[in-house]
């Protein structure tokens, strides 16, 4: 088991079910990111830190203290944001290698954040 240290990234982490927005393209529907969903992966790519371009392959736990400006905001449907940052930050190669997570919910109204840990097991 290797443990990597804490990573702290600034910001309320977005929901899932309100990251996407129907968008036209050549007469065509698809869902496209919102602006709000694009503007937290790339603070989030910013301040990856060592995690950046990490790659980890194999299994790993997600370690994570969520704080959201209210208690209102659902911790599950941020996961999948965060699991996506990840994957496109290169930190892991793929969010299906994923066996365990282990998630905290707070409320910092002042100063929303993530604070994660990756664990290779």
């Amino acid at each position: 088991m290797t443990e990597h240290p804490w990573q702290t990234i600034l910001g309320q982490a977005p929901s899932k079910s309100n990251s996407y927005k129907i968008i036209k393209i050549n007469g065509h529907t698809e869902l496209g990111k919102t602006a709000a969903t694009t503007n937290y992966e790339n603070a989030f790519f910013i301040q990856m830190g060592t995690y950046r371009n990490m790659m980890i392959e194999g299994f790993f736990e997600l370690h994570l203290r969520a704080y959201f400006t209210t208690m209102s905001h659902d911790l599950d449907n941020s996961l999948k944001v965060i699991l996506d940052c990840l994957q496109r930050g290169r930190a892991i190669k793929n969010d299906n290698k994923c066996v365990r997570i282990v998630a905290d919910k707070f409320v910092d109204k002042n100063n929303p954040r993530i604070e994660f840990q990756l664990v290779e097991v």
